[in-house]
């Protein structure tokens, strides 16, 4: 199995906004797809509470995400079409697997 880093966020969605977030993040996810060490994504939505998803990103290394997607020019766009619809804004976090089953 290949080494990854796994970016996790939950992201509060504005209540009445998830079906735009839903859309805008569609076409977010080509920008981010696209960028060097960028593994795969999911995003869940919460059965509990539904105005809230959980995004996990793999990427092959920590720098992949903090120095290369976030200081690209992708990134600009990648905001513009997704952080207005979050509040409060999402802290992320980076984990590397120790453990599977």
């Amino acid at each position: 199995m290949k080494a990854m880093i796994l970016e996790q966020a939950v992201l509060d969605v504005r209540p009445g906004q998830t079906d735009d977030f839903e859309v805008a993040f569609s076409q977010a996810k080509t920008i981010i797809s696209a960028m060097p060490g960028f593994q795969r994504l999911t995003l869940s939505r919460c059965l509990e509470r539904p105005d809230a998803y959980l995004l996990l990103v793999q990427w092959d290394t920590l720098e992949d995400h903090t120095k290369g997607f976030r200081s690209s020019a992708q990134y600009h766009e990648w905001k513009r079409l997704l952080h207005h619809f979050y509040d409060p804004f999402p802290t992320v976090e980076h984990y590397r697997q120790v453990d599977s089953a």
